[in-house]
């Protein structure tokens, strides 16, 4: 298990290990590229053989497309999309070496619709999407044996919303309400993405709510973006009330 802080991780190895679980804690910035390179071949070394891996870095951002500084945009996009795209290439070729390989690329639902205030965020996650799809079509027109899935959570009850950048309000207050709402729980997401695994499916819906967002894109079409629009609007006037 990797991430980019160091106390968090070992937490949840020793967790990991209380169950029984063979597992080591590195500290990894996934936005770093030699550095994402060399662990692949550190992890390879410790456990002679990579099956799956798992690529859920993550950070979020609020501001509309005015607000947000390239900067923004930059260090996003190096988390979101860079580190995904880092540890693909890196881990890549232990997958195909092992014979029994699976990539999970963590989208989003905003990785199938666009929302305002969220366009890095989007831009991110839509670029995880294509990529991820475009990786599984390879491995397949290749015939290695490499699965390779997409997902999109909803709302996941995770922190990331209380280390977000945001334009106004407080990361923690927003946080809070983020998980408030959100209904699925990290366990529960994290068994529905084995069981994609297992079944080698292409695209993981994690949530009610990621059912009901794929199914509204898939029938409305590019119209979703009007029904979007009005409900941000109607979000907006309530807390302005």
């Amino acid at each position: 298990m990797s991430d980019i802080n160091e106390e968090n991780v070992r937490a949840t190895v020793d967790e990991c290990r209380r169950r029984g679980a063979e597992a080591e804690a590195y500290r990894l910035d996934v936005a770093d590229r030699e550095a994402v390179f060399a662990h692949a071949n550190q992890v390879k070394d410790r456990f002679e053989s990579v099956n799956l891996i798992v690529n859920n870095a993550g950070v979020a951002m609020t501001k509309t497309v005015e607000e947000t500084s390239i900067e923004d945009y930059e260090w996003i996009m190096g988390i979101n999309f860079w580190g995904v795209v880092y540890g693909c290439k890196a881990f890549l070729p232990h997958l195909i070496a092992s014979g029994d390989g699976h990539v999970v690329n963590i989208s989003s639902v905003f990785g199938l619709i666009a929302v305002p205030s969220h366009s890095g965020y989007n831009a991110a996650k839509f670029g995880v999407r294509g990529f991820t799809e475009a990786l599984r079509q390879e491995m397949a027109m290749a015939g290695q044996p490499v699965g390779v899935s997409c997902v999109h959570p909803g709302g996941v009850k995770t922190p990331i919303a209380r280390s977000a950048r945001v334009a106004e309000g407080d990361p923690e207050e927003i946080g809070a309400d983020f998980e408030r709402l959100a209904r699925t729980t990290p366990e529960a997401a994290a068994r529905t993405i084995l069981e994609g695994v297992r079944r080698d499916r292409a695209k993981i819906l994690i949530g009610g709510d990621a059912h009901v967002i794929d199914v509204t894109q898939r029938v409305l079409g590019s119209r979703y973006q009007g029904l979007v629009s009005w409900a941000a609007r109607r979000a907006v006037e309530r807390r302005e009330r």
